[in-house]
């Protein structure tokens, strides 16, 4: 890094100082080592480990990330001990137990990795997902109430309850005890819950907060070790088996990948050692989800994110938001094929539904001009896709978005996402706090909320106000990070299983990106939905392969399509095995490409 925190200072990578998107080439991390004169190369995966900011002390335990070598004492989370010793009074005492929780992944996972825990445990736990658009996100203070009338003794919401105020105000009147497990920003005040388990507390010590980018299905399984660990001191293991914790890890990888979690840490720790478990084909549910989506190979960390997780979504989104617990939770067979297969159609819907939402949503972005933060609202459009809509929006214009469906009654229901180095979460909360919104809340790089339809042009003058500056430096430091350089006929199958090695990749931990060439384009054309394919060769005549998704219509691929083959070029992208036809091959999954002068 430069003295000023900059890259710039560091030749760009292939002489790339503005590509055809309008980015600079740099380095991923490496830099710095490049710069030193004693620098020596490191094989494959260290390289990879060591430009993801892994210390080179510690490369060994972060080659085989394991739960043994990543996991904190749960003590040191506020509250924990107190949710631990609450929740073991009602094993042994066979209280009722309802798990209230969210209906997105994140929401799915954490309810039956507690389920199926408790269960284990001899409990009798039941299951509440609220529907997202006869009840919106959190718990109700109605329905906790109506809970506790029903004879629930303990609530323990998953993935909600850090700002639900009310709510659980109104549940201590009525006599019941919630614990709160999540990982949603807190503000200074809490609610009355009997115990609060968020490493995002503002009260949270620094080794605490250090596990701030845990999904809540992470956190609930901080809370079953500690669970268990009283439990075992309490002797009540004395007479029957202990559940094996490590067998829920699937339940943990699904959830942290599809809630989009960085991959640091404990986090790349659950998805390592979850993937494992999942390959065993354990979880009924699980399995018959891998079936409905057409993998037939062990998944990996990208089939959570683009696969699994999806249809689970999806039934939150368009469907019965308690689909993806009962598949998560049954021991049945032909149930869990049956809920997969609903499971599925919702997911054909949604797609349909999103295609039309994201339409209109771009249409609108185009005559609002340049806000720092996009913000689109119509009424009609469904609640359940606006958080991809607004991924989408994100990814296209380069800057944050918020995607807000009115209803008949007149309020917005908004779901935001944010890129690197602005947090939109923050920013929520303070409209919040400003009296701007009904409710909101949220991460970094995602948030929610609901407000009045009469104060969207006034939150968006808020975001705008607020957020312009960090939206601006976002940009303007915005460069694409690569790993390393490639001859075409470095590309082959046996480097794209190589580069596998260094993951699992996701968030947080971005799978490797190279850049390739000098090429000549040999053929450029339109596939699919928006779909740019090349072909290309090197000036050693071999020829590879090149797509870039959804992107016919952007500059890029107007620039490519337009281009001849005269033309020599840059192409940077990641590496993608390709094992259709006869033998397995490699492709350039193209991100962007920057002509050679």
């Amino acid at each position: 890094m430069g003295t000023d925190g900059s890259l710039s200072s560091f030749p760009p990578v292939c002489g790339v100082e503005r590509s055809i998107l309008g980015q600079a080439w740099q380095w991923r991390g490496a830099a710095a080592d490049a710069a030193d004169e004693n620098f020596q190369p490191d094989d494959l995966i260290d390289q990879l480990l060591l430009s993801r900011g892994v210390a080179r002390e510690a490369l060994e335990v972060h080659r085989q990330p394991t739960i043994r070598a990543f996991m904190p004492d749960p003590s040191i989370f506020q509250d924990m001990d107190k949710a631990a010793e609450r929740l073991a009074d009602a094993v042994q005492k066979n209280e009722p137990i309802m798990i209230f929780g969210d209906y997105d992944v994140d929401g799915a996972t954490s309810a039956a990795l507690l389920i199926r825990l408790l269960r284990d445990l001899g409990a009798d736990p039941k299951a509440y997902i609220p529907d997202r658009l006869m009840e919106g996100y959190g718990p109700s203070g109605e329905a906790l109430v109506r809970l506790a009338a029903d004879g629930a003794k303990l609530i323990v919401t998953v993935d909600c309850g850090a700002q639900a105020f009310e709510a659980l105000a109104m549940a201590r009147e009525a006599g019941v005890d919630v614990i709160v497990v999540d990982h949603h920003k807190c503000a200074s005040q809490l609610p009355a819950a009997l115990a609060l388990v968020n490493p995002n507390r503002l009260d949270e010590s620094a080794e605490a907060a250090g596990h701030g980018h845990l999904a809540a299905v992470g956190v609930a399984f901080l809370l079953g070790a500690a669970l268990l660990r009283l439990l075992r001191a309490r002797s009540f293991f004395s007479g029957r088996q202990e559940p094996r914790l490590v067998d829920l890890l699937d339940i943990v990888a699904l959830g942290t990948v599809a809630d989009v979690a960085q991959l640091r840490g404990l986090n790349r720790a659950f998805v390592t050692q979850g993937l494992k478990v999942m390959a065993h084909r354990r979880n009924v549910g699980l399995s018959a989800l891998i079936e409905v989506a057409r993998l037939d190979r062990a998944p990996t960390s990208a089939d959570l994110g683009w696969a699994l997780g999806p249809r689970i979504n999806a039934g939150g989104r368009v469907g019965r938001s308690d689909l993806g617990v009962r598949l998560l939770t049954t021991e049945d067979e032909e149930e869990a094929r049956a809920l997969a297969a609903e499971l599925e159609l919702h997911n054909q819907e949604r797609r349909a539904i999103e295609s039309l939402v994201s339409e209109a949503a771009e249409q609108l972005c185009a005559g609002q001009g340049n806000r720092a933060v996009a913000l689109v609202a119509a009424k009609g459009w469904h609640p359940g896709v606006i958080g991809i809509v607004a991924g989408r929006l994100k990814e296209k214009l380069g800057r944050p978005a918020i995607v807000v469906a009115i209803g008949e009654d007149g309020l917005g229901k908004g779901s935001g996402r944010s890129i690197s180095g602005v947090d939109l979460g923050a920013a929520i909360l303070a409209a919040k706090d400003s009296g701007l919104l009904i409710a909101g809340g949220g991460h970094a790089m995602a948030a929610g909320l609901t407000v009045a339809g009469d104060r969207i042009d006034a939150l968006a003058d808020f975001l705008d106000e607020r957020l312009s500056a960090a939206v601006a430096k976002g940009r303007e430091d915005r460069a694409l990070l690569l790993d390393f350089i490639l001859a075409p006929g470095g590309i082959s199958p046996t480097l794209c299983d190589a580069l596998e090695a260094g993951g699992p990749f996701g968030a947080g931990w971005p799978a490797p990106r190279v850049a390739a060439g000098p090429v000549q384009i040999v053929k450029a054309d339109i596939v699919g939905q928006n779909h740019l394919r090349l072909i290309v060769a090197g000036d050693d005549g071999r020829r590879i392969k090149a797509i870039a998704f959804r992107m016919a219509d952007s500059a890029l691929g107007q620039a490519l399509l337009a281009a001849g083959s005269h033309r020599k070029l840059w192409l940077a992208g990641r590496l993608k095995r390709d094992d259709w036809g006869d033998r397995p091959s490699a492709e350039l999954h193209l991100e962007d490409a920057a002509w050679i002068d």
